[in-house]
């Protein structure tokens, strides 16, 4: 009877592993990637906006960058290599696109373009980020 329970209690065991294993396989083939774009040429305003991004996702979405699930990423349109970008987001000044990836493709993704309608209140700013942000992650769970 030992030998059974200890039978069953194992095989129970082995068959939560296992779904643990393709549960977490799962969530990190997905990630939301944050671009902040810019040109070679930056303004004041337009260093901002970037300061004001990372700090935004950074500060509110540490367990997501540090698990993976977000990325924040710095682009150059200008950098060889890059100028795809302008087309792939339809980009005609700086901005901050949320993509989200799943499966390395991506499956929507978004311009916070009031970004430069709240640069001049940062808490505006951060919590319009902070909501972008939130709601791609959702996807992620």
């Amino acid at each position: 009877m030992r030998k059974l329970i200890l039978l069953l209690l194992t095989a129970v065991a082995v068959i939560s592993v296992s779904f643990s294993v393709f549960s977490a396989e799962d969530k990190s083939a997905t990630k939301v990637i944050a671009y902040y774009f810019h040109g070679t040429a930056r303004c004041s305003t337009c260093h901002k906006l970037e300061q004001y991004s990372k700090e935004a996702i950074e500060t509110n979405f540490k367990d997501a960058l540090a698990l993976g699930k977000l990325e924040f990423r710095v682009v150059n349109v200008d950098d060889k290599g890059n100028e795809h970008y302008a087309s792939d987001y339809q980009l005609y000044t700086k901005s901050l696109i949320l993509s989200l990836v799943k499966d390395d493709k991506q499956t929507k993704w978004r311009n916070l373009d009031k970004i430069w309608e709240y640069v001049g209140n940062k808490q505006r700013f951060i919590d319009y980020v902070k909501a972008g942000v939130a709601d791609f992650l959702k996807a992620t769970e």
